[in-house]
């Protein structure tokens, strides 16, 4: 029976039945902080062995001779280079292998816009006004990227089968200060939702009214299927070359979640000309990133076979995390009306809404119970959730013993909360 069904007093009954029970949770004791998705420890142990890789001075070498413990090499190694292009279904020389973190080739990448323009055009820091894309819900550090450097925000709503594309073709048809969009297209943040092959194609035949419009197309989770029926998603280099617009997207992945988030690989993908811009700033920035470190992922992974290997051993650890919380979802919040959740088939995050006007209440709530979720309104633009509904539930980090409690927490919380906002409103 939905809450809106129920009468003053059978709501009152109610919350005075969940206020006891939150009550009995918080003796437990529990602190956990789910904020983030970070991966646990029964996965950076898979990749322990790596570390062993290079251990003498000869296994630093690579095999046409060069001694990757010194300098050089602005773009990454052959080897490095090879294994990423094989991944993205791209050329090695369109490939940039840079540090650890794909966030940081994201931030460059944009800094780097301001400061010199895009191929040749005028430097965004240099116009009235500079404009990105927010689909939403998203990422909150891809949104902190562009509020750090001064640029607008406009949400895009996201749908089922990634960001309203009727909105976007619109939006940057009309308005030359829009200069780019923040995508993940497969296993979307916080949704999980994985573009269609139309909306790929749509993105890739964008008609944007600035010439120095891009598509930041973070690829996070390329790989990172908990099911073996996910479905793969076209190339949006490849697509956007055929539609003649090789220009128009940058094509971001790193190893982060694959083997250890502070030490990982990352790169950027993209066409001749972008990378030729991107080399021809990065050149006073780094003498190169570290070679070491790119030969030891080469070395363990071998090649993409190894990568996805790699990955089918995380989705063994962490698809009974997400099937803990969904099946908890199920059992205590279906029919009552009150809450909607992404079922996603890989990826990191469930997308959770709740009741209208409690996502703040159902977080301050986890917190008294010694659970710290996602900020509510983090992932809209300047934290700010207009509708107050959604949460970005991360289960990749605790044990399931620790999740299912996590989520009966969470389950009583957002009952607690959707029942106090009802009353409040009769």
């Amino acid at each position: 029976m939905r809450y809106l069904d129920y009468s003053e007093a059978e709501l009152k009954a109610e919350l005075a039945a969940l206020n006891g029970a939150c009550e009995a949770f918080r003796k437990k004791g529990l602190k956990l902080d789910m904020s983030r998705g970070v991966p646990a420890k029964a996965q950076l142990d898979l990749s322990l062995p790596m570390l062993t890789d290079l251990q003498t001075a000869e296994d630093c070498i690579s095999e046409t001779g060069t001694d990757y413990r010194n300098y050089g090499i602005l773009d990454g190694i052959p080897e490095a280079k090879k294994l990423f292009a094989d991944l993205l279904d791209v050329k090695p020389e369109n490939v940039i292998v840079c540090g650890s973190s794909s966030l940081n080739i994201m931030y460059d990448t944009v800094a780097r816009n301001m400061l010199y323009g895009v191929c040749g055009s005028e430097p965004w820091c240099r116009l009235p006004e500079v404009k990105f894309l927010a689909p939403v819900p998203g990422y909150d550090r891809h949104f902190a990227v562009c509020q750090s450097l001064g640029i607008k925000l406009i949400p895009v709503p996201m749908t089922k089968t990634g960001p309203d594309m009727d909105i976007v073709e619109k939006l940057v048809a009309e308005d030359e200060s829009i200069k780019g969009i923040w995508c993940v297209p497969k296993f979307s943040n916080p949704d999980g939702t994985v573009y269609s092959d139309e909306t790929v194609r749509r993105f890739a035949g964008l008609k944007a009214k600035a010439k120095d419009f891009r598509i930041f197309w973070d690829n996070a989770y390329i790989i990172h299927t908990l099911y073996p029926d996910c479905p793969e998603i076209p190339n949006i280099l490849k697509e956007a070359e055929k539609a003649g617009n090789p220009d128009i997207a940058y094509v971001f992945t790193s190893t982060s979640k694959i083997t250890f988030p502070g030490a990982g690989v990352a790169v950027v993908a993209s066409s001749d000309a972008n990378i030729a811009h991107i080399k021809s700033a990065m050149k006073f920035q780094t003498i190169g990133f570290d070679k070491l470190n790119q030969l030891r992922h080469v070395k363990f992974f071998k090649d993409v076979d190894g990568l996805k290997a790699q990955m089918q051993k995380h989705a063994d650890i962490l698809r009974p995390k997400f099937e803990c919380v969904l099946n908890a979802f199920r059992k205590e919040l279906t029919g009552l009306g009150i809450a909607e959740w992404s079922e996603p088939r890989g990826g990191y995050f469930i997308s959770l809404n709740v009741l209208p006007g409690t996502a703040k209440r159902v977080w301050d709530l986890m917190v008294s119970m010694g659970v710290k979720l996602t900020g509510a309104g983090a992932t809209f633009p300047y934290g700010v959730d207009p509708e107050d509904k959604n949460l970005r539930i991360a289960p990749s980090f605790p044990t399931v013993e620790n999740l299912s409690l996590a989520v009966e927490a969470l389950c009583l919380a957002v009952r607690t909360a959707a029942v106090e906002k009802l009353l409040a409103d009769k």
